[in-house]
């Protein structure tokens, strides 16, 4: 195929790619975006990631990489507001985004949207400019109303990704998983889903010395789990602090929580009161949110990273570890069958009720204290990750779009 160099308008209406990872509605997608943004520019494509204001602090454009940048766009209040709120904005981010694209004479061969907002603005976009329109759901409202953890999403957003699902020209899921879900909750055609995995950056994330690693992180001797994530009850912590009541405190038992914002603060203190309830309130430390530069220290102190949760669109925290040369035990979400290798690089259990994290848990601290090359070999089993690897692939799948697109039907 044509190695074309595409001009792509890319949207995250109701999350910046910049914003803090760990807080509320900012996690794995905002990731993704960023970093397949600028690995497409890396490789000679333009790429403006649209979003709207969050912050009056905000400027308008922001450099991500060489021939990326990230475009603010007014859209309600100039302030965080709840992602649903954001829907009675869409009309007008649309149309601050048309007014932008004149104003400063651009054009684009096609439009990448993440997130059932921002396919709402790409529906309208691909008829007003005749281009092709891609979307990547990142998480599926149905898929998580089935599990019953959490606030149910709204009808709103179910009706509206299912119409989504048939009008955009192709969907990009990160999983078989979600590729089946589509098609079993929303109906759309499976030839029209194209399955792209997601990535690690394997420059941020690289194992460091565990005690050289501990020592910058002021964390004592002891056993370390890790758990890195948003705090709310889908990511099942509620259920790895069960977990750690099953397993032996003899050496120095800690886990170390990353994650959760201003607006998780009730959901921290019901945590908080279940591990007291436990026995367990003085093993577990709620550090909050970390900065992206330092969590490769973090995954390296530990011992074993743990992602319990009842749903994931892929995984990336467990890429995150791996990379860093730290096992993971996970519940069997995403892709994380196809990422962990069972028994090599950590576990991956049917379910994540607390003796089977335990159980798996259990085993890993009693092999803690990987040597160098057992990192290394932990960090050369995701090395088909890579950013570039991932956004080649993504090239792939816009190029096929945007040439069936201008390609004439046959009578």
């Amino acid at each position: 195929m044509s190695a074309r160099r595409l001009r792509i308008a890319m949207l995250s209406v109701h999350s910046c790619p910049l914003g803090n990872l760990g807080a509320r509605d900012t996690g794995g997608m905002n990731v993704y975006i960023r970093e397949v943004a600028i690995e497409l520019g890396r490789q000679g494509h333009v790429v403006d990631v649209y979003t709207r204001v969050h912050d009056p602090r905000d400027r308008q454009t922001y450099e991500l990489g060489r021939n990326a940048r990230l475009i603010h766009l007014r859209a309600g209040e100039d302030e965080e507001i709840h992602k649903l709120a954001v829907y009675s904005h869409l009309p007008d981010f649309a149309c601050h985004l048309e007014s932008f694209r004149k104003n400063h004479s651009l054009g684009y061969d096609l439009v990448f949207s993440h997130y059932w907002l921002s396919a709402w603005v790409g529906r309208y976009l691909q008829l007003w400019w005749g281009v092709p329109h891609i979307a990547m759901f990142h998480t599926l409202g149905a898929l998580k109303n089935s599990i019953g953890i959490g606030e149910d999403e709204p009808e709103l957003r179910i009706e509206t990704e299912r119409d989504l699902a048939k009008d955009c020209h192709r969907i990009i899921a990160a999983t078989e998983k979600e590729k089946a879900a589509l098609v079993r909750y929303y109906g759309a055609l499976p030839e029209r889903i194209g399955v792209v995995p997601c990535g690690v950056n394997l420059e941020t994330f690289r194992p460091i010395n565990k005690r050289a690693a501990r020592r910058e992180l002021g964390l004592a001797d002891g056993q370390i789990i890790l758990f890195v994530g948003r705090i709310e009850p889908l990511k099942g912590l509620d259920q790895l602090l069960r977990a750690m009541a099953y397993l032996t405190r003899a050496n120095g038992l800690k886990l170390v929580v990353i994650g959760g914002d201003e607006h998780s603060q009730l959901e921290v203190e019901r945590l908080e009161n279940l591990a007291h309830r436990l026995h367990i309130g003085g093993l577990v430390d709620f550090l909050g949110l970390v900065k992206q530069e330092r969590m490769p220290y973090f995954y390296s102190a530990a011992d074993v990273c743990v992602v319990p949760s009842y749903y994931e669109s892929f995984g990336l925290v467990a890429l995150e570890s791996l990379a860093c040369g730290t096992p993971v035990v996970a519940n069997d979400v995403g892709d994380l069958r196809n990422i962990i290798h069972q028994g090599e690089t950590g576990y991956v259990v049917v379910d994540n009720t607390p003796w089977r994290l335990a159980n798996r848990i259990s085993s890993l601290l009693s092999t803690s204290g990987l040597d160098q090359d057992s990192a290394l070999s932990i960090r050369a089993s995701v090395a088909r990750f890579s950013w570039t690897t991932v956004a080649q692939a993504v090239a792939e799948e816009c190029r096929s779009v945007v040439a069936d697109y201008l390609t004439p039907c046959s009578s």
